[in-house]
């Protein structure tokens, strides 16, 4: 694959030749707005691999979490160490949890203590509308850590008052309750939400405790739109074999304040705040042994712009401020400061072609600089057949974790670079007026100064490391066919490898857990009756290891304003480790109703 961007472009020019030769492409029917690149655009508008999942009713009826939809991709890598979502990493295309960007209506999440904190979202899953996933390197568009690609959590003002309460409960004590509120008032919208997920643990020290709670406003005035978002987050879990062999607890907490403001059509300005607090005991009988105190707050402040040059070109361009700041019994007191500006441009011509160019550059205080460039093309064959590929650069910063923790089983390095990325993909897609979808590519990923931990043998201690010349090649697929408007069955795939020339024997904990082969059926339907269903049966093979299948089936009945559901999970009862070392529980069941009324 060394001779990729080549291949790329003559991928890109063969398109091009053949595009010429036929008719001008009708028009095609716009069915997702995508708000995961620099102008929100339809989906098959998109140039780079972009999947988006409308978290609605039905969704959210069947699911406890929006992982549960994640894993619908085999390109999505769910790390989980319990159910529902509790302290859950992702990779993307293979990439380590560390390089994948989590965003929350376009606002950075992600923990600087460590990336296992990146998915703390401290909204309730009734306030959440969407998830967008944009693949491979992004930092030319967000900044720090998009290696892999960027995970964009999005809420939604509501359209109607609604009153919603849930509650269930299944096997290992789960016990979860649920509510939310949303009224409207003239130009302003308000909605309270809630959530609590309780377990005693499908084994000993695996209990946990989630709960959240969230404020989300929206106001409509002379000046733009409005919005405010406030919550927060409490979540101990017992971490049996998280970190080691150790019979650990955690308990970590978060608070979250975000404002948004759009100025006019073309201006956007944001403000956010998240302090995150971990308070993790090695031994959580005996806290006296080993106790760990970390607090960390972020600020970020944006201001973005778009502009139309022409009726077919956009010029989007903005700054962004970052502060982070942590306080730690174990990895001291630091703080890091940067800031940064981007431009794209994006054109589109003769209703067939469509480029993106684009350029972030990052100054962090003290001089240094990260330039991260991006370039993008897709050309339609015809109103079906679609051609696209990029080529971008990304980096991520090391964690504190990374830079300055130590503990018995593992020891961080000062010493650490940034990784560096360069990412390139290329896919055709055929769309048959949206009954049935097909696509296929192939991307790759060069990562310099890789950061992992290492160890030379399986009793030794872990210990943080630049890994140089880590690629990795992959291949995916997706079939989705829409049968009568109200079900939906997809058909997937994903294949990867890895190749490195510098471990020399070291064993890595994180870089070599990927799946070298990931597939997946689903099928989602709304059927008479009001009956609803969800279904989807993977199979996983990581590298070194067997495969396993996981069979997830939820069906629920919609009487009016109640619903009662079945959540059903690991059906094949399969023995699994999404984390080395951390076992998941077997089969499970979880029951319950929904009652809801609107105004």
């Amino acid at each position: 694959m060394r001779n990729l961007p080549k291949r790329l472009l003559i991928l890109l020019c063969f398109g091009f030749s053949a595009a010429a030769q036929t008719p001008t492409v009708p028009d095609r029917a716009d069915i997702v707005v995508v708000t995961g690149v620099y102008e929100p655009a339809p989906l098959d508008e998109t140039n780079r691999a972009v999947r988006s999942i409308e978290l609605d009713d039905d969704a959210k009826t069947l699911s406890n979490t929006f992982f549960d939809y994640l894993r619908l991709d085999p390109s999505l890598d769910v790390h989980a160490r319990a159910p529902n979502g509790l302290q859950t990493d992702l990779s993307i295309r293979g990439s380590d949890f560390g390089q994948t960007l989590v965003l929350l209506n376009g606002i950075r999440m992600n923990d600087s203590q460590t990336a296992h904190f990146n998915f703390d979202v401290p909204l309730p899953p009734d306030a959440l509308s969407r998830v967008e996933i944009l693949k491979g390197a992004s930092s030319a568009i967000y900044g720090a850590d998009a290696v892999g690609g960027v995970v964009n959590v999005l809420t939604q003002a509501p359209e109607s008052s609604e009153l919603r309460l849930r509650t269930s409960v299944g096997n290992f004590g789960v016990n979860q309750q649920s509510a939310s509120l949303a009224s409207m008032w003239k130009n302003v919208t308000e909605e309270l939400s809630f959530s609590r997920d309780f377990s005693s643990g499908f084994a000993f020290d695996r209990d946990y405790r989630n709960l959240s709670f969230a404020s989300l406003t929206h106001i409509q005035s002379g000046l733009g739109t409005t919005d405010v978002i406030l919550a927060l987050n409490d979540r101990p879990y017992g971490a049996n074999q998280f970190y080691g062999n150790y019979p650990s607890w955690e308990r970590p907490k978060g608070w979250f304040a975000a404002l948004r403001q759009s100025i006019g059509k073309k201006t956007e300005a944001s403000f956010a705040y998240r302090r995150h607090t971990d308070l993790f005991v090695l031994f959580r009988d005996q806290p006296q042994i080993y106790t760990n105190h970390h607090y960390t707050e972020n600020y970020e402040a944006a201001l973005r712009r778009r502009d139309s040059l022409a009726s077919n070109i956009t010029l989007s361009y903005g700054g962004e401020a970052y502060r982070d700041e942590i306080d730690s019994n174990n990895l001291g007191h630091h703080q890091r400061n940067r800031g940064s500006a981007y431009l794209a441009l994006e054109a589109r011509a003769l209703r067939r072609y469509s480029f993106t160019l684009g350029a972030r550059e990052e100054i962090f205080r003290g001089g240094a600089r990260q330039f991260n460039p991006t370039a993008s093309a897709g050309m339609w064959l015809s109103s079906r057949w679609k051609l696209r590929a990029s080529a971008s650069r990304a980096f991520r910063l090391p964690s504190y974790t990374d830079l300055y923790y130590a503990d018995p089983a593992n020891v961080g390095s000062p010493f650490l670079k940034p990784e560096t990325a360069w990412s390139y993909d290329g896919a055709i897609e055929w769309n048959a007026g949206g009954r049935v979808r097909f696509e296929a590519g192939f991307f790759e990923r060069r990562l310099r100064n890789g950061i992992d931990y290492v160890r030379s043998s399986p009793t030794g201690i872990w210990q943080a490391e630049n890994i140089d010349r880590l690629n990795f090649t992959g291949v995916e697929a997706m079939l989705a066919l829409r049968a009568a408007k109200t079900q939906l069955i997809e058909i997937a795939y994903t294949g990867l490898t890895g190749q490195q020339d510098s471990l020399s024997g070291l064993q890595t904990k994180y870089t070599f857990n990927y799946p070298s082969n990931n597939a997946s059926l689903s099928w989602q339907a709304s059927l008479p009756h009001g009956f609803l269903a969800r279904s989807r049966l993977g199979v996983l093979q990581r590298v070194g290891r067997n495969p396993y299948p996981l069979w997830d089936l939820s069906v629920a009945e919609r009487r009016g304003r109640w619903t009662p559901f079945a959540q059903f999970t690991n059906l094949t009862n399969a023995s699994y480790q999404e984390i080395v070392g951390v076992d998941m529980p077997g089969r499970a069941a979880v029951v319950g109703v929904e009652w809801r009324t609107r105004w």
